[in-house]
């Protein structure tokens, strides 16, 4: 049996389910973290005396961390390895969360969002391409993208657990909030030590023998590293600049666009879904964050039938009609008059559409790019996408005070109309190919229409 049909034609083992647990640690605490601050903000606020502005730094900081998290780490995972940045940005992660519990000034509080910003940008590449690069193909997108399913099972039961706690404790509670990720952070980073390293990256660094190695532990005395040589080996020229010329330029600027358009409407919706709801008199108080805790509920919903359309109907179509089912809400919120039940029903329709494109901008930059620049791609376009989040994110208080929720509904339409353009000329299929094929160029990333799209 060669090493390629080892590790592309394998059946699913539990060594693959275990991976995937320890992957989507990361994630799972990455959206515990990320969603919780807009129920923090509000305790946060009262006894810290936050302004507008030091609420929008304390929501954008751990995206901008983020940006910078991905760019910077990414690239070393790629040169120094996954296993060992695997263990190093989640410990991190655990630290500045700690810490959060004695912060008592506005600058405090943002400066430890942005660490913990920074440990899951470096998270996002590490995890998602140690994953990718052990999976069988028949399940590679499906186990990937089910990563944001477990996003967003993080940020439902984060959300669940502040309304709970502000119920009992009041505004005071938020100190317990912003430290609650302890507890399943440290799990998650007992559950990670003894995690195997990749051998395609172990071969992409002509670490032959390692490689074999790991291979023997994981599948067996009869597996053979043979056929990694060519594939692994080929690639070992690249570099960053690569990503910013040819075939993989574009690749980056389509994923990237997508991403951006996808992600900057979410991440508004989770950092200050309770302003929102309050502010078009659907809930005061508390009860606005039991509406927000619904709608991440909603996004995790939403997340499960594209895990299988993504491998049945492929990525292709799945994008496209996700953005068309997404942009129909977001307008009905902007042009319509705000009432409760059409507001629950657009978040509802747009949270359940999102899960296509949510899964697939952790299974694109992970399919489309070798071995040795693979978590290089991811951090570049996880940076690239935060960059609009992050923005997004500081307006919606502000935007909130100008413009009301009429118009921050129809700049986030505009932002997905783009993505639904993007994905029409850009989203290529890559269903049912092997990791080796569809990275290389021989893939091209623009792909004609098809009788699914």
């Amino acid at each position: 049996m060669t090493t390629k049909n080892v590790i592309d034609d394998s059946p699913l083992t539990g060594f693959h389910k275990r991976l995937l647990i320890q992957s989507a640690g990361g994630p799972f605490l990455d959206g515990w973290l990320l969603s919780i601050i807009g129920i923090a903000l509000v305790g946060m606020t009262n006894e810290l005396g936050l302004s507008t502005s030091d609420n929008a730094w304390a929501g954008a900081a751990a995206l901008i961390g983020i940006f910078f998290g991905g760019l910077a780490f990414g690239r070393l995972t790629d040169r120094i390895g996954r296993q060992l940045m695997y263990t190093i940005d989640l410990c991190v992660l655990v630290g500045a969360s700690a810490l959060c519990i004695f912060a008592d000034e506005a600058w405090q509080i943002i400066a430890l969002r942005f660490i913990i910003g920074v440990a899951i940008g470096a998270d996002y590449p590490i995890a998602t391409a140690l994953l990718t690069e052990w999976l069988p193909s028949r399940y590679r997108g499906a186990f990937v993208g089910s990563l944001i399913a477990f996003w967003c099972l993080g940020a439902t039961i984060a959300l669940f657990l502040g309304f709970g706690l502000t119920a009992w404790l009041g505004d005071g509670a938020w100190r317990i909030i912003l430290g609650s990720s302890l507890v399943p952070g440290l799990i998650i980073l007992i559950l990670r030590v003894g995690t195997p390293e990749s051998p395609r990256w172990l071969m992409s660094k002509g670490r032959i023998e390692e490689a074999q190695q790991v291979l023997r532990r994981v599948y067996g005395r009869d597996a053979d590293v043979a056929s990694l040589v060519n594939i692994e080996t080929s690639t070992a020229t690249l570099g960053f600049r690569t990503l910013f010329q040819g075939e993989y330029g574009r690749r980056v600027f389509f994923c990237g666009a997508f991403y951006v358009c996808a992600i900057t409407p979410v991440f508004a919706l989770y950092s200050f879904g309770p302003q929102i709801l309050s502010s078009i008199g659907m809930a005061e108080g508390n009860m606005s964050n039991l509406g927000s805790a619904l709608i991440s509920l909603l996004f995790l919903i939403g997340c499960l039938p594209a895990l299988w359309w993504t491998e049945s109907l492929g990525r292709r179509p799945l994008l496209i009609w996700s953005f068309v089912a997404m942009l129909i809400p977001l307008i009905l919120l902007g042009v319509v008059p705000h009432v409760g039940w059409l507001v629950m029903l657009c978040f509802a329709v747009y949270a359940l559409a999102s899960g296509g494109p949510n899964i697939l901008e952790w299974s694109y930059p992970n399919e489309l790019f070798p071995t040795e620049i693979r978590a290089t791609a991811m951090g570049l376009i996880t940076a690239i996408s935060r960059v609009g989040a992050a923005v997004g994110t500081f307006l919606v208080p502000i935007g909130l005070e100008n413009w009301g929720v009429s118009g921050i509904m129809l700049v986030a339409a505009a932002m997905t109309l783009v993505g639904l353009v993007v994905s029409v000329l850009m989203a290529p299929e890559t269903k049912g190919m092997s990791l080796s094929e569809v990275s290389g160029l021989g893939t091209p990333v623009r792909a004609k229409a098809t009788a699914t799209d």
